[in-house]
């Protein structure tokens, strides 16, 4: 059974990796040699951008959140970020210049530990790790059947599941609690891991630009950003719908602040605002996303920290295909803040709590506060998800009697999102799920929708309920019990139902899978320490096992790249719509039109408004029209009127006429293959004055007079 106690306290191997600073050759003390800094840059290089990615977007997000006070447009405040990022990265170059002389020095307000190379792992209770890792495997197992069309209850995998998670914890407990007090501090990572990290998040931006998965929500996200870099204007109101005076969609506050920065971005350097978001900002996020996924993947990993972080990345392209895969809301919709913050908030968080609880620094705690803004200002989502990922990292700790550094953490990383939700809803009025995604689904298809079902579903449910016994001793093992038991107590039938029925959040609440940080999970799975004589052979069967994970994906899962994830794979750097509708779009725009409403088929309604905001269209996305009743005469004329557009419905002249009047329709245009609607527009009072070849031939009539 000592392999058995091995797999729960998770013991490193033998790093080789210098945690000291670089020694000169002369051994009197740091190595100052042009070489050595190159190395230690390189080292530090994923951290640096990482670190100052937060900082510098949560900066922006308190300016533009204080620019509502003084009413500033968007390009002034983008021009006052810009100033107060060059002065705070030139203090933290001389602060460092200053701190060059002594390297070697702790950080400030860093409490030392001893190591724990030098102590044994403390003996565990063998029957309560085998029971944790026997209900795990039914958990998993089980969780990866239902939904396959075995009959099976939810109930299985649920109380297996509960029964592993609680386990798990308490046996970390009792480990952290009897044994000596060793710091989990990772080593630091060398030149040539941060440089492999570096070089795969290059490869990860740069496949951005070919890669295109067009999807509904792009009128509102992308077209906020076209929208502000074509005027300089934050819209308040509806943008969509009216020129800025309806009310705005109460599923949709002006907290987030990356659509602003992505038009004001566009304003000052004179580009589109859709090029902008998908040119210049998803690029540099994909990056961001990739070294944040490597930088915990690294400090929760026991070993072969590499291994783990490229099973992760692999896990991420080949595993998408779902609506809610973390695949598909990785690279294909980075620029979406939800996409960003589950792929780079969510692992930092767990980072940054982590060296939090080891060390307790005031840079760490800072880091938490200024992610905690960045956060918010990706996604309202943030203000529910934190909660529960705190909550889990804070319960953890409180079990071992670290209760203060758990409520200082809760602080920190929940005032600044509850803070500004909670002040935006006293001046705005309540939030509203309407308009939003507000389908509920139960813990079986809330667990099929994120972790999937089948054969990753299986992998999934492994990294999630052996993760524990797999993550780096102490903190990281603790942190990630934490979540698996909040996630595992989420997943019990009922829990979800009742959340829903007291907060009303169901709007989000097949979400929750995101407090994990489930890629690097599954990259841990690789690192299990698996019995052989010698490091070759442990070496060997580590990378059989990632192997295994890697062809298990690409066989029974949906790659990223593929039709059946909706992405679309270009030859050249495209903007992530369907290319014929973007001409369409940008062919109507050059027509001489009348003013008025355009109305025109769904889609190219819908890709208008990415193009520009100058075009208005009748309707820009039906799903939004809850929002104002879909039995009102708003609702009615314009589903009315699109369905006449698809050519979907075959509405008489005295139905149209009145919504035409109503909307001001001021042009139409049509597929060529929509006869109805081409012999009809004639009587309804508007004239032929375009044609557009094929493809995507169409043709467009204007109101006479």
């Amino acid at each position: 059974m000592a392999n058995v106690d091995s797999i729960a306290v998770a013991p490193t191997d033998p790093d080789p990796t210098p945690r000291p600073t670089p020694v000169s050759r002369s051994g009197q003390g740091p190595d100052r040699s042009p070489t050595a800094r190159v190395r230690a840059l390189v080292a530090a290089a994923p951290a640096l951008l990482t670190d100052g990615a937060v900082v510098a977007f949560a900066l922006f997000t308190v300016l533009y959140h204080a620019a509502f006070l003084a009413d500033l447009r968007p390009s002034v405040t983008f021009r006052i970020w810009l100033v107060a990022c060059v002065l705070l990265a030139a203090l933290a170059v001389v602060r460092r210049v200053r701190r060059r002389s002594d390297d070697s020095a702790p950080d400030e307000g860093a409490r030392s530990e001893p190591t724990e190379a030098t102590h044994k792992p403390p003996a565990l209770d063998r029957r309560l790790l085998i029971g944790v890792l026997v209900a795990a495997a039914v958990a998993a197992v089980s969780a990866g059947v239902v939904g396959t069309g075995a009959a099976l209850s939810w109930w299985i995998p649920a109380v297996a599941g509960l029964l592993a998670a609680t386990g798990g914890i308490l046996l970390l407990r009792r480990v952290w609690l009897n044994g000596p007090t060793p710091t989990s501090m990772a080593p630091m990572p060398t030149a040539p891991q941060s440089a492999y990290a570096l070089v795969i998040s290059v490869l990860v931006g740069i496949s951005s630009f070919f890669l295109a998965r067009n999807t509904p929500d792009d009128v509102y996200y992308v077209g906020k950003s076209v929208w502000i870099a074509e005027r300089d204007l934050i819209p308040l109101n509806d943008f969509l719908f009216s020129e800025n005076v309806l009310p705005a969609m109460g599923s949709q506050p002006p907290i987030p602040s990356i659509e602003v920065f992505d038009g004001a971005l566009a304003n000052v350097l004179g580009i589109h605002g859709a090029s902008a978001t998908w040119y210049v900002m998803l690029p540099i996020m994909a990056v961001v996303a990739v070294l944040a996924l490597w930088r915990l993947t690294h400090r929760w990993a026991p070993r072969r920290p590499m291994l783990a972080f490229t099973v992760a990345v692999a896990y991420l392209y080949l595993v998408a295909g779902g609506d809610a895969a973390l695949g598909t809301f990785h690279l294909p919709r980075l620029y979406e803040g939800k996409g960003m913050f589950v792929s780079a908030v969510i692992p930092l968080m767990w980072l940054y709590l982590t060296e939090w609880f080891d060390r307790r620094t005031r840079r760490s705690l800072l880091l938490i506060v200024a992610l905690s803004i960045t956060a918010i200002g990706l996604t309202t989502t943030a203000a529910i998800i934190l909660p529960m990922l705190v909550g889990a990292a804070g319960f953890a700790m409180v079990l071992v009697g670290r209760w203060k550094p758990a409520l200082v953490a809760a602080v920190a990383a929940l005032t600044y999102p509850i803070g500004s939700l909670v002040v935006s809803r006293l001046l705005l009025g309540a939030l509203a799920a309407d308009g939003a995604d507000d389908a509920f689904f139960d813990a079986a298809y809330t667990y099929k929708r994120t972790l999937l079902f089948g054969v990753v579903g299986v992998i999934s449910g492994l990294a999630l309920w052996c993760g524990p016994l797999l993550a780096r001793r102490r903190t990281p093992a603790l942190l990630t019990a934490g979540a698996t038991l909040a996630l595992s107590v989420l997943f019990v039938p009922g829990v979800l139902e009742t959340l829903s029925a007291l907060s009303g959040i169901s709007v989000v609440l097949w979400r929750v899978p995101w407090l994990l940080a489930l890629p690097t999970l599954i990259g841990l799975l690789c690192t299990v320490r698996v019995p052989a004589p010698t490091p070759v052979l442990r070496r060997a069967a580590s990378g059989g096992i990632a192997v295994l994970l890697v062809a298990s994906f690409a066989l029974f899962a949906t790659p990223m790249w593929s039709g059946k994830s909706w992405v679309d794979v270009h030859e050249r750097p495209t903007w992530k719509l369907p290319q014929q509708r973007q001409s369409i779009a940008f062919w109507i725009k050059g027509l001489d039109r009348p003013s008025g409403l355009l109305l025109a088929p769904k889609t190219i309604m819908r890709t208008s408004l990415v193009v520009t905001s100058q075009v208005r269209v009748v309707l820009p996305r039906d799903f939004y029209l809850v929002e104002y009743d879909l039995n009102s005469q708003f609702a009615k004329d314009r589903l009315l009127l699109a369905g006449f557009a698809d050519g979907a419905t075959t509405a008489t002249p005295a139905e149209l006429a009145p919504a035409l009047d109503r909307l001001d329709v001021g042009t139409i245009c049509v597929y060529n293959g929509n006869q109805y609607a081409r012999d009809l527009a004639p009587q309804l009072g508007y004239q032929e004055f375009a044609k557009r070849r094929a493809p995507g031939a169409m043709t467009c009539f204007r109101r006479v007079g």
